[in-house]
This record gives structure tokens, C-alpha cells and sequence, in this order.
């Protein structure tokens, strides 16, 4: 009887690398840091949870737990509550991050007793019984404000808004990936107030854009300097999450108490 046949060296080669691609897989993937808070991420108007994507890949190459919010941006309560999940769901101590809307957000969500840290990133402030749209009071009214687009009580930006002044930093293929995200945001949101100021008892640090044309810069420098945060500045547009991932990193991390070394190779720094 004729022997089976021994596989050929390519077919070797193809089994053995089978065999080592999961081993070198998990080699790679760095272990959690076991002293790291989770930090929740909460995206802002006009976006979704796929805005932190940058953000959430560097700080986990850094062992830290991330969780993404889905914000159903319907209201303040809506999206409080999902925050609150989220909150819910990360095993111990949380560190909440808000970018825009995800400020006033974290606002009121920072109340819960896991939370021990908040930052804003280019994002609302607001104190007990203010609302979204009040931060703006004083302020010049930023370009890309003036270019809302309201159908049927929500609010969004045409793709050449999101080109010229809401993600005008980044290379044009990220830009209609940032369309494609697009959510939009009931208007009543903005007019609804906070109860709670998590800001007014907890450690906060602020992320300000200096080449914002959503919220002014002048707005958001004084809102950090209202809330006693530690003011850190990028130049970036409004999604510095996405064009500055790095330095928006570095608070958080900084926020939840961690060195700020660089990461393994390979992350991205925006664009």
C-alpha cells in the first residue's frame, strides 16, 4: 500500500505560521495595566462613539480599559442614562472623558461615586440649573454654529460644514468617514440644564482646540478656568480626538494618575 504523502515545504511552512500567528497575536497585545481606572468615553453632537477610535487604541496600548459610549443624542437624559451604563459596566474606579455635547453629558453623569476624574475635551461645562446652549452667552458664535441645519427639531451639518470648520484638520478620507458617523442632535437637548456639577467636587482637566471653529477658544478657556481644571491646549480643530489623538491621550492619562511614555509602536497621531 502506498504511504501517505508527507505535506510539501509550503505546506509546512503555511502550518507551522497557522500555528505561531496566534501566539505572536497575543504577545503583542499589551496586558491591562492593573492599577488603571476605565476610562468612558462620550462623544459629542454630530458624531458617534467611532470619534474616540484614535484615542481609545492609544490609551489601551497603554493597558488602559476603555469603554466607547453609543450616545442616542435624542436627549440630555438619553444620553446621561447610557453613560450611566457604561459607568455601570467598567469594573472599578472610572475616569469620564467628554468631548463637545459629551461635556455637559459627563457633567451630569460624574455624580456616580465610581467616577474619579473628569476631562473635557473642546466640550460644555455647565454648572447646576445652566444649559448647553448658555455656555455660549459672551462669546463670539463660532462659523460652524452658524451653519446648523434643523429637520424636524435635530440638528446636523451639511458635508461641506464638516469639511470647513468641524473637521477641517483632518486629510479628506478621514473627512467622509466623519460624515458617514454623522448623528445628529435634537435641538431640545441643548436647552435642557444640568442638576448636578460633578466638576465642583471632582479633580477635571480641560482640552482646549485652539483652531476650533464649533466652540470658540475663548469660550473654552473660560470655561476650564470656571471649573479649576487643568488647562491643557491643542492645535487642533473641534474633533482634536481625531487630529490630536496624542495629546488628548496624554490628559486622560494624566487624569487617571498614569505614565505618559509613549506606546508601542504603530499608533496613530491623527490626520
Amino acid at each position: 500500500m502506498q504511504s501517505a504523502r508527507r505535506p510539501g515545504f509550503p505546506l509546512l511552512v503555511l502550518l507551522t505560521a497557522a500555528a505561531v500567528l496566534p501566539v505572536a497575536a497575543q504577545a503583542r497585545t499589551p496586558a491591562v495595566d492593573p492599577d488603571a481606572p476605565t476610562v468612558v468615553l462620550v462623544h459629542g453632537a454630530f458624531a458617534d462613539a467611532s470619534s474616540w477610535n484614535k484615542v481609545a487604541e492609544r490609551l489601551r496600548k497603554h493597558g488602559v480599559p476603555v469603554i466607547a459610549v453609543d450616545n442616542p443624542l435624542t436627549s440630555l437624559a438619553d444620553d446621561v442614562a447610557a453613560t450611566q451604563r457604561a459607568i455601570a459596566a467598567a469594573p472599578g474606579k472610572v475616569v469620564l472623558v467628554g468631548h463637545s455635547w459629551g461635556g455637559t453629558v459627563i457633567t451630569q453623569a460624574g455624580r456616580d461615586p465610581k467616577v474619579e476624574a473628569l476631562v473635557y475635551v473642546a466640550a460644555f461645562a455647565p454648572d447646576v440649573g445652566q444649559n448647553s446652549a448658555q455656555q455660549g452667552e459672551g462669546f463670539p458664535l463660532a462659523p460652524g454654529l452658524q451653519k446648523l441645519v434643523e429637520t424636524a427639531g435635530f440638528l446636523s451639518l451639511s458635508a461641506e460644514t464638516v469639511a470647513s470648520d468641524f473637521a477641517q484638520d483632518l486629510k479628506p478620507a478621514l473627512v467622509r468617514e466623519v460624515c458617514a458617523h454623522q448623528l445628529p442632535l435634537k435641538a431640545a437637548a441643548l436647552s435642557e440644564p444640568v442638576g448636578f456639577a460633578a466638576w465642583r467636587s471632582l479633580p477635571s482637566w480641560y482640552v482646549v482646540s485652539r483652531k476650533d471653529r464649533m466652540l470658540s477658544p475663548e469660550l473654552q478657556v473660560a470655561a476650564a478656568v470656571r471649573i479649576g481644571a487643568k488647562l491643557r491646549s491643542v492645535n487642533a480643530g473641534h474633533v482634536s480626538p481625531l487630529s490630536a489623538p496624542r495629546e488628548v491621550s496624554d490628559a486622560i492619562l494624566e487624569a487617571a494618575g498614569l505614565k505618559q511614555a509613549d506606546p508601542a509602536p504603530g499608533a496613530d497621531d491623527g490626520g
